[in-house]
């Protein structure tokens, strides 16, 4: 396993992490295996942003006795309330919740508490003004955290937040299909002549983002490197081809800034698979050679996130809502945190009103009325 420094915090972080949220719904002794091949393959960061208590408490007993061994993400503003996950900022549910975190973990401490999931800048600055903030302040001097992170699916967001001077680690959502990196035999030569000039095809905020964290000594652990299992099917993927979690380990490990890619486990063959990156030869990691040489239809129908279809007449994020229908349909069942994200948007698929004003300005001739009408239902 190769470790790497996350930003400025001291840390050095395997390059593969534990992403424990498919830990939700396994038996303690599922996930105890999954942790021991963790541990075993050298991987010493986890990532627990999960309110469930059962699930927890699965981890903590999971890392009972190398507790010190782990870098713990822990995040603030998690909660469980009335047997379901809710995300707030109520200080009142907040700190219980992240009591109950420390507990059943068996551990007082976490090395990064990180709030957890804002995606609104003007909820960020609200945060960074108030008591929320305050919170975690006091926690880093107390010691029961070591450093500030956030994190969200927003560009803009991040970019305050690795200005803030407080930030010191970000997690964010990678993947080829989120950030639109344009097909290109040569991801070294890209980077070599520059990030934006070179990324011609990427959203030019996320490219920005990545060289700004870079710039500003603010690790990124990585989220949804694999969009939720979508880009391991030719069917599903917007590109029309299949990749190998190598492949999108690889994408997410070489963006600026990225540290660490939180994976997700469900058993310990999966952690074999993620971890086999450790040992791939370049032909096993190439993304870019699969990417350019993907189909012109692959983009046709399919949704990329690219943002073209904005502004909507209803103030709905089209792309976003688009990102998580397609996480949410990648599994048997919609993900509470999926659903919550959702939840959580200022105007939701229901809001469409089906004028079409959006549909000619996308480019892959996405019906997206379509699929608002599909988004409203499955999130109902």
């Amino acid at each position: 396993m190769r470790y790497r420094e996350l930003g400025r915090t001291g840390l050095e972080v395997s390059e593969i992490g534990f992403g424990a949220e498919w830990m939700e719904k396994k038996t303690a002794a599922e996930v105890k295996a999954v942790a021991d091949a963790c541990a075993a393959s050298g991987i010493n960061i986890l990532d627990c942003w999960m309110a469930e208590p059962e699930v927890r408490s699965n981890l903590g007993a999971a890392i009972a006795g190398e507790r010190d061994r782990w870098i713990i993400q822990g995040h603030i503003g998690s909660t469980w309330q009335n047997g379901q996950y809710t995300r707030t900022r109520d200080l009142d549910a907040v700190r219980p919740a992240f009591e109950d975190l420390l507990a059943r973990l068996g551990t007082d401490h976490v090395e990064l508490g990180m709030i957890h999931y804002v995606d609104d800048v003007e909820e960020f600055e609200a945060i960074m003004a108030g008591e929320f903030i305050a919170y975690v302040r006091a926690l880093k001097e107390a010691g029961t955290i070591g450093h500030i992170g956030l994190s969200t699916h927003a560009p803009e967001v991040a970019r305050r937040a690795a200005l803030s001077g407080e930030v010191e680690a970000i997690m964010f959502s990678v993947n080829p299909a989120f950030d639109l990196l344009p097909a290109t035999a040569s991801l070294d030569d890209a980077f070599t002549f520059g990030y934006a000039d070179e990324l011609g095809g990427m959203d030019p905020a996320r490219a920005e983002l990545y060289a700004l964290c870079e710039r500003e000594g603010v690790g990124l652990t990585v989220m949804k490197g694999y969009a939720g299992g979508r880009l391991f099917s030719a069917e599903a993927s917007p590109f029309g081809v299949a990749m190998t979690p190598v492949q999108c380990i690889h994408y997410a490990l070489t963006r600026p800034a990225v540290a660490s890619i939180m994976a997700g486990f469900g058993e310990p063959s999966h952690v074999a698979d993620a971890c086999a990156y450790e040992t791939a030869d370049d032909a096993a990691k190439d993304y870019a050679s699969v990417l350019a040489g993907a189909p012109r239809h692959a983009y046709f129908g399919q949704c990329t996130y690219c943002g073209h279809c904005a502004p909507c007449l209803s103030g709905i994020d089209i792309a976003l809502v688009n990102k998580f229908y397609d996480l949410a349909t990648m599994q048997d069942e919609v993900p509470a945190g999926v659903r919550a994200h959702y939840g959580s948007l200022d105007a939701a698929a229901a809001d469409c009103i089906a004028c079409r004003a959006c549909e000619p300005r996308c480019p892959f001739g996405v019906p997206v009325a379509e699929r608002m009408e599909k988004a409203a239902a499955l999130f109902a």
